[in-house]
C-alpha cells in the first residue's frame, strides 16, 4: 500500500518510539561499561593479553564490519522481524557473556553480541523513516533516537559502577536482557512490519568481501590510536582498503547490489555523510582526551570520571533534542553552522588546559563544545534519511552509521597520534635523574603506562615522574584541542556552503521530495 508523506504520527508512533529507543541506549551503554568491568574480569577469568584485546575490541569490530549488511538485510526481509531476531539473539548473548566461565567463552559471547548489535542499529532508524511521514515529526524523532544513544554512553560508568559495587562482573552484561525481552514483547504489537517489495538477491560473496574489508580498516585505525603509525598497522589498514575498493567495483555491475551506489549521487546524501563523519571525528578525539585528563592528569577514577563527564552528554543531549524546533526558524545548514563555531570556543577552552587546571574548566569547555555539536548528528542523520527512497532506508542508515564509526576511529587514531608525538617529544627531555629504567620506558611510552610504572616508585622521584608526564601529556592534548578547533570551523564553512539548499524539511531546494513506495505491512500494523 502507498502511504501519503503527510500522514501524522499517532500515539501508536510515538510509543513505538519508546521502545526503539531501549536498544539504542543498551548499545551504547554496552560500549562503556565493559572498561569497568575489565579489572574485575581480568582477576576472575585470567585472560592473556590478547585474550583481553578481544573480549573489549571483537563487540565493536563487529558492528562496524555488519552494519552495511544488516541495513540491507532488514530492507529485504523485514525491519521489524530483523530487530526482533536481533533483540532475541543480544539477550541471549548478553546471559552467555554474563556466566562465561573462560576467555574464550567471553570472547564468543561477545562476538555474538556485535552480531546481534548490528542488527539493530539501523532497524531502529530505518523503523523511524517509516513510521514518521511528516518531515517534522521525523526529524523530532530522529532527535529522540538520538540522545538515547548519547545518554546510553553517559550513563555506562554510573550504571556499572553501581553494578559491580554490589553483584560480580557479569552483572554488567544481564543488563542487555530484561530490556530486550521488553523489546520483543512490545515490538510486535507497537511497530509496524517494512520490507521492499522487490528486495532482489542477497550477493553473499558482497557480504563477505565488506566483512573481510572493513575489519582490517578498523583494527589499523585502532592500532595507530593504541600504537601511532606503525609499518604493520599501515600494511593490514592497505590491505582493508583494497578489499573495500574491490567491494564497491563489484556493486557497480551487480543487479541487486549489496551497497547501492546511487545513494551518494544526491549531493545532500553525500555531504551529510561527510559532515557527520568528520564532526564524529572532531567529538570522539575531544572526548577521548577528556577522559584521560581526568584519569591521568586529575587522578580521578574511571567511575568518577564518567560521572563528572555526565553534564557535557546531558549538554549534547539539549542541543540535539533543541535542533527540530530551532530548524524550522534557521535554516539546517546555518544552525548547523553556528553550533561548529560554538563547539570551536568549547574546543579552545579545552586547548588552554594545563596540568593545574580545575574541573570546572574542563566541564566549561566540554560542555559549550557539546551543545554546539548536538545540532549536527541530529540534522545530518535527518538528511541522510529524507534523501534517500523510503525502500533503502535500512541500508542509508547502515551506511550513516558506519560513517560515523569510522570517523570516530579516525578521531581517536588521528589526533590521538598528534597527542602523542607531541607527548613523546616533550617527555624525553624531562623525565628527572635517577628514574629506574623501566619507569623511563614507561614514560616514554604513554601517560597511561607512566602512571602505572609511578605506583612502584615512591618520594621525590615518583611525583617528579608524575608532573614530567603530566606536563607533557597537556602540551599535546593543546596541540590536538587546536588542531581540532581549526577542523570545527573548517567543517562549518562546508556546511555552510554544501548543504545552504536544504530545507527545513532537510529535503534539497529544486528536489522532489522522495516518494513513499509501496511496502509490505502485515495484519493490523498497515498504515
Amino acid at each position: 500500500m502507498t502511504t501519503s508523506p503527510q500522514v501524522k504520527a499517532g500515539k501508536r508512533e510515538w510509543l513505538g518510539l519508546a521502545v526503539l529507543a531501549l536498544p539504542t541506549i543498551l548499545i551504547a551503554l554496552d560500549m562503556s561499561v565493559l572498561h569497568l568491568a575489565v579489572p574485575h574480569l581480568s582477576a576472575d577469568l585470567d585472560p592473556s593479553s590478547t585474550q583481553l584485546l578481544w573480549i573489549v575490541d571483537i563487540y565493536g569490530f563487529l558492528i562496524a564490519g555488519l552494519l552495511i549488511t544488516m541495513g540491507t538485510l532488514g530492507d529485504r526481509i523485514g525491519r521489524r522481524r530483523l530487530l526482533l531476531i536481533g533483540a532475541v539473539g543480544f539477550g541471549a548473548a548478553s546471559v552467555l557473556a554474563a556466566y562465561s566461565t573462560s576467555p574464550v567463552m567471553l570472547i564468543t559471547a561477545r562476538g555474538l553480541l556485535g552480531v546481534a548489535g548490528a542488527t539493530l542499529m539501523p532497524s531502529t532508524m530505518s523503523l523511524l523513516r517509516n513510521m514518521f511521514h511528516d518531515a517534522k515529526q521525523r526529524n523530532v524523532a530522529i532527535s529522540v533516537w538520538m540522545a538515547g544513544f548519547v545518554l546510553g554512553g553517559a550513563l555506562g560508568p554510573a550504571v556499572g559502577g553501581v553494578m559491580l559495587e554490589y553483584f560480580w562482573w557479569g552483572s554488567v552484561f544481564l543488563l542487555g536482557a530484561p530490556v530486550m525481552a521488553l523489546l520483543v514483547i512490545t515490538g510486535p504489537i507497537l511497530l509496524p512490519e517494512y520490507r521492499s517489495e522487490q528486495p532482489g538477491r542477497l550477493d553473499f560473496l558482497s557480504v563477505l568481501m565488506l566483512l573481510v574489508g572493513v575489519l582490517p580498516v578498523v583494527y589499523g585505525i585502532k592500532e595507530y590510536a593504541s600504537h601511532g603509525i606503525e609499518a604493520t598497522s599501515s600494511l593490514i589498514l592497505a590491505v582493508g582498503l583494497a578489499i573495500c575498493a574491490a567491494f564497491v567495483l563489484r556493486q557497480r555491475n551487480l543487479e541487486s547490489p549489496l551497497l547501492d551506489l546511487r545513494l551518494f549521487s544526491s549531493r545532500t546524501f553525500a555531504a551529510a555523510l561527510a559532515v557527520l563523519s568528520l564532526s564524529m571525528f572532531v567529538m570522539a578525539g575531544a572526548q577521548f582526551f577528556l577522559a584521560q585528563f581526568l584519569q591521568m592528569v586529575s587522578g580521578y577514577t574511571p567511575m568518577e570520571a564518567g560521572l563528572l563527564m555526565l553534564p557535557i552528554s546531558v549538554m549534547m543531549v539539549i542541543g540535539i533534542m533543541a535542533s527540530p524546533g530551532l530548524a524550522q526558524k534557521i535554516r539546517p545548514a546555518y544552525l548547523m553552522a553556528g553550533g561548529l563555531a560554538i563547539a570551536a570556543v568549547g574546543l579552545f577552552i579545552l586547548s588552554r588546559l594545563t596540568e593545574d587546571s580545575g574541573i570546572g574548566m574542563v566541564i566549561a569547555g566540554g560542555a559549550i563544545m557539546s551543545l554546539g555539536l548536538g545540532p549536527t548528528p541530529a540534522l545530518g542523520t535527518g538528511m541522510v534519511l529524507a534523501t534517500a527512497p523510503a525502500e533503502k532506508a535500512g541500508e542509508a542508515s547502515a551506511i550513516q552509521e558506519t560513517a560515523a564509526e569510522l570517523g570516530a576511529a579516525l578521531g581517536i587514531a588521528l589526533l590521538g597520534a598528534v597527542g602523542t608525538a607531541v607527548y613523546r617529544a616533550q617527555v624525553q627531555d624531562s623525565i628527572p635523574d635517577g628514574t629506574p629504567e623501566a619507569a623511563t620506558a614507561a614514560a616514554e611510552d604513554s601517560i597511561g603506562s607512566a602512571v602505572a610504572a609511578a605506583e612502584d616508585l615512591s618520594g621525590d622521584t615518583k611525583e617528579s615522574l608524575l608532573d614530567a608526564v603530566r606536563t607533557a601529556f597537556t602540551d599535546g592534548i593543546q596541540i590536538s584541542y587546536t588542531a581540532s578547533v581549526v577542523i570545527a570551523l573548517a567543517i562549518a564553512l562546508l556546511v555552510a556552503t554544501l548543504l545552504r539548499r536544504v530545507t527545513p524539511t532537510l529535503e534539497e531546494e529544486g528536489e522532489a521530495p522522495q516518494p513513499e513506495q509501496k511496502v509490505t505491512a502485515t495484519g493490523d500494523q498497515a498504515r
